[in-house]
């Protein structure tokens, strides 16, 4: 594994200054000779003023937040990070890779849940390159290798985990996002780790049932809901009558007897418990009659 050497590099406003002077400093010495009729001094003049300008090859820049990535005839010599102009071998070679944060949002994927449901999936990533030499010798091209494993990585994840939880406590897709983020963001990371890139964030963009199933799963997410909220209604009711029966026993208001019990029982969760609203029959006779 290759990785990241600091490199110092000389300032480049310096070297420029003094390579400048050199350069006018031989222009100045072939106009003399010239003049002057002394030649001897024109050869090492030229000399002088060819290897200033070859020095000045050695000058770059640095940007915030970028890596300058510095080799030596196809060796690794180091980064140089410092912001500013600078300075270094001019036989170097001097590859800028980006340190900045950077996002982007992956495709849309149709993949099978732990059900076997078709979903559409998709999520945005947020990542940084934090190794330079990694990132450049590791992989072949670190942008690409970060958006086509990330997508694998969205893929894995989206099989292991159901839609909707139909079990109390079952870790869905869509009712725990937070859980959801953080293992997809552990399972990129560990992709992109010998990249030398960091994955500061992810979050799920889009989650959907795939068209041709997405009417029949909204009826059954209906259904499921109808359900739930007659469960609650039943419960309410059974609760009541309940408390109805026992205030009627306690203030002894009225003697029941177990057929009364099981008559008033049934009126009142058809009352409770109606869609519609019930209209009151009046018993001018006997229970018994």
């Amino acid at each position: 594994m290759i990785r990241e050497v600091k490199k110092d590099s000389a300032p480049g406003i310096v070297i420029l200054l003094v390579l400048l002077v050199v350069m006018a400093a031989a222009i100045t010495a072939i106009a003399w000779s010239g003049s002057t009729g002394v030649f001897a001094v024109v050869p090492v003049a030229a000399v002088v003023f060819a290897l200033s300008v070859f020095l000045l090859i050695g000058l770059f820049t640095v940007s915030p937040n970028q890596g300058r990535v510095l080799q030596l005839f196809g060796a690794y010599r180091g980064t140089a990070r410092e912001p500013g102009l600078r300075w270094a071998n001019p036989f170097y070679t001097k590859r800028a890779i980006s340190l900045r944060i950077r996002n982007f949002e992956t495709a849309k994927l149709k993949v099978n849940d732990k059900r076997g449901n078709p979903v559409e999936i998709a999520s945005v990533v947020v990542w940084r390159v934090v190794d330079t030499a990694e990132a450049a010798f590791q992989v072949d091209n670190y942008e690409n290798y970060v958006h086509v494993q990330s997508e694998a990585a969205l893929r894995n994840l989206a099989t292991g985990y159901p839609y909707d939880a139909h079990k109390e406590g079952e870790v869905a897709l869509s009712s725990h996002t937070a859980e959801i983020s953080a293992k997809l963001k552990t399972e990129i990371q560990d992709r992109l780790e010998k990249a030398g890139v960091e994955v500061i964030e992810t979050r799920v963009s889009h989650l959907a049932y795939s068209p041709e199933i997405a009417a029949a799963m909204l009826r059954r997410q209906q259904a499921a809901a109808v359900v739930a909220a007659r469960q609650t209604i039943v419960e309410g009711a059974v609760g009541m009558v309940e408390n109805a029966l026992d205030m009627l026993a306690a203030k002894k208001v009225i003697d029941l007897d177990e057929e009364r019990k099981a008559t008033m029982v049934s009126n009142l969760l058809v009352v409770l418990c109606s869609e519609q609203n019930t209209q009151p029959v009046v018993n001018t006779g006997s229970l018994y009659r």
